[in-house]
């Protein structure tokens, strides 16, 4: 059985400035997104590694998926292609981020 919601640690700086590494998000299982929406999907050429990107239209073939900072050496839909629908896990609900000790 898999929860609805599921969290996730951001790791990369590929979504900043939405996103940052460290921040902690909430994401609920769904295959039901909108363009604009961030997303957390298995990446097509690496279905074992988890990516988090931006829906930025639906295509032939699944949704067209981008960075909100390529600079940051992001690997998305520009290199991989459109995103099956069936690798998508879920859409981003929200942020946080744990407070720091010291």
């Amino acid at each position: 059985m898999h929860w609805p919601i599921l969290r996730v640690q951001v790791t990369e700086r590929s979504m900043e400035p939405a996103l940052r590494s460290g921040d902690w998000l909430l994401v609920w299982r769904t295959r039901q997104v909108r363009a604009g929406q961030i997303l957390l999907a298995r990446h097509p050429g690496r279905p074992d590694m988890l990516i988090l990107k931006r829906a930025a239209r639906h295509v032939d073939g699944g949704w067209w998926l981008e960075s909100d900072n390529p600079d940051a050496g992001a690997v998305d839909s520009r290199r991989f292609g459109p995103v099956p629908a069936c690798l998508v896990e879920g859409r981003v609900l929200m942020s946080y981020w744990r407070r720091r000790s010291g």
